[in-house]
């Protein structure tokens, strides 16, 4: 099944069940047809058809061969595997867009299953490629960088494969495993057809997830309540499915890392993002020990502005009482976000602007239409696709900056070629997040009042705090998940039970926990999709903190450095990324630079206060 690496944090937090789209304005939809004009185009089969025989050519060709090649012959090797990657990248981003644009229809799940077997098919030969590489002497891969520059561009490449090394199995394995993978594949589709088909009733009216997740950030505090009643009944029907996705999905990991010898669940995704997990330990330890003086702060101060003496989940999001409830209209969020965008440096507005004009974003809410936010690369021959579900809220013009971050950035690495324009998670939020840093200082540089200021403040720390806190508490949630599954088959109560202890920690005393709320674990995608994903927001967070508080400084040359770092793609580790800036992710006080930004914003609150 399709990947879709950049999820918005808290991916169904903005979305409502309603069109509405003109209410906001004329609402931009996708245009697919730069990938295929349809699902019978005779490009796609084309495509197909190329695929199938270049794999079994390329087999042919490379199977038992790779330690022997030239550099040269390497080099084609690896450009012929690149254009393989990119025409299957380019099927499967059609299938997955075209389904994620309406997720309820029968046949258009049914064209994305079929295309992801008939790929895995096509593919199951190339699982040599790999495993080959990682059987070249380091010594005669050197030689080969040494003579041929264009293939020593490919480095980290190798490297990130041959990370993989010590947890590589036999090649009859890897092909069984690359074959059962699309059967794991079913237990995500379950889910997300599970999630999509769900329906709850709020004061009468029936809504979708989308719907009712807005709800709850009503300005009616009885509305919220009843949306946050309807969600845990809803969840609690169907917690038995929930429990049992998560069980296999847990269990199927259990099993693989075992045979991989990954010494921890986690181990799998460090290596994928390219990080050292000592890294990942100390930016986890830097925020859970900073709860005190970021959530449990500020949630206090948000229960003295509702005037609340202890504040229910339903009011985690509730907008603050001298908030605007106003909309904003699509084309006042395009222009605040591209003049934000424009001010910091004209050539990331240029490289915006199509996004707007060429059907590259699809934004209104529409029944069936998946959740949250995101932005997909697609292939470096064609462009990123931006989804939203655009509300006319002020959180969705930072959804809006943030997506749209990715986009550029997505632009930007596509000059690297497949193989080395993929970003690795921890820096794949960088710029979505500093463009949402870019838009959220232009909208406080304009604030006329002290109230909007606060106004403005409060939701930039609510939004860190969501992206930072909550989920480092979704990681440690996994991280416990996962640990109890290794020891034990776990009930619905089970799992209810290691979402509480995560959630009182991170949200403080100003909360109480209402019944129901332990099945809230059910919903979040990225716990089924993409294990541990969800620590990239909280390091993508702090990483750009650290950045814009050089580029505040008044860093020489940042622009331009910046650009640089968003073109590298995945060509340098986050080290050589950052060294510029006098930066280095492995000093734990580089973690604390970006949580004292959070801190001093909510100092500035209660100053206010």
């Amino acid at each position: 099944m399709l990947n879709l690496p950049f999820p918005a944090p808290d991916l169904l937090r903005d979305a409502n069940a309603s069109s509405g789209a003109n209410e906001f304005g004329d609402l931009p939809e996708w245009d697919l047809s730069d990938l295929y004009t349809g699902d019978d185009a005779l490009e796609l089969t084309a495509d197909l058809e190329w695929l199938e025989g270049e794999c079994a050519a390329f087999a042919a060709d490379y199977e038992g061969k790779l330690a022997d090649l030239s550099a040269s012959d390497l080099l084609t090797c690896v450009q012929r595997n690149e254009k393989i990657s990119q025409t299957s990248g380019r099927i499967m981003s059609y299938a997955g867009l075209r389904y994620y644009q309406l997720t309820t229809d029968a046949e258009r799940a049914q064209f994305m299953a079929n295309m992801q077997e008939k790929l895995t098919n096509f593919s199951t030969p190339l699982v040599f490629f790999t495993l080959e590489l990682n059987r070249i002497e380091d010594d005669r891969l050197s030689a080969a960088f040494a003579e041929n520059a264009e293939l020593a561009r490919y480095e980290p490449v190798f490297r990130r494969i041959r990370a993989m090394k010590p947890h590589q199995l036999s090649d009859e394995l890897e092909k069984f495993l690359h074959d059962l993978g699309v059967v794991g594949d079913a237990w995500e589709r379950l889910f997300d057809e599970t999630i999509a088909g769900l329906t709850f009733n709020v004061n009468g009216e029936e809504l979708n997830i989308e719907g009712t997740l807005n709800f709850l950030t009503d300005p009616d505090r009885e509305k919220r309540e009843a949306a946050a009643r309807e969600l845990a009944e809803v969840f609690a029907e169907n917690i038995k499915i929930f429990a049992r996705v998560h069980n296999t999905a847990a269990k199927e990991k259990e099993v693989i890392d075992r045979w991989r010898n990954m010494p921890t669940a986690q181990t799998g995704r460090h290596l994928s993002n390219d990080v050292e997990p000592e890294v990942v330990e100390a930016l986890r330890d830097a925020v859970v020990a900073a709860y005190p003086k970021l959530s449990h702060r500020y949630y206090e101060l948000k229960r003295k502005w509702l005037g609340l003496e202890v504040m229910q989940v339903w009011d985690r999001n509730a907008p603050l009482p001298m908030e605007d409830p106003t909309t904003v209209d699509w084309d006042t969020a395009q222009k605040t976000v591209m003049d934000a965008y424009n001010a910091f440096d004209p050539r990331i507005g240029e490289l915006a602007e199509p996004f707007f004009t060429k059907g590259w974003i699809d934004a209104g809410v529409k029944p069936g239409k998946a959740p949250g936010a995101f932005a997909h690369p697609t292939v470096t021959n064609v462009h990123p696709y931006v989804m939203l579900n655009y509300l006319g809220k002020p959180r969705d013009v930072m959804t809006l900056a943030h997506e749209l971050g990715h986009g550029v950035h997505q632009v930007l690495a596509a000059e690297q070629g497949e193989m080395l324009s993929s970003t690795p998670l921890t820096l794949a939020e960088t710029a979505s997040v500093f463009g949402e840093m870019l838009t959220f200082r232009a909208m406080l540089d304009k604030a006329e009042t002290q109230e909007q200021r606060k106004i403005l403040l409060a939701g930039k720390v609510e939004d860190m705090i969501n992206t930072v806190v909550r989920q480092i508490a979704f990681y440690d949630f996994e991280c416990k998940l996962h640990a109890a599954r290794r020891e034990s088959e776990l009930t619905p109560e089970d799992i209810n039970a290691l979402w509480m202890s995560v959630q009182a920690e991170s949200l403080g005393e100003a909360f109480e926990y209402m019944d129901g709320y332990e099945t809230f674990w059910a919903y979040i995608p990225h716990f089924v999709h993409s294990p541990f994903y969800v620590y990239a927001y909280a390091f993508g967070d702090g990483l750009v903190n650290a950045l814009y508080a050089v580029y505040a400084e008044g860093d020489e040359g940042f622009e331009d450095k910046y650009f640089e770092m968003l073109k590298a793609g995945g060509s340098k580790h986050h080290s050589e990324l950052l060294a510029p800036f006098g930066l280095d992710a492995s000093d734990p006080k580089f973690w604390d630079k970006g949580l004292s930004m959070i801190s001093s914003m909510i100092d500035e609150l209660e100053a206010m206060e």
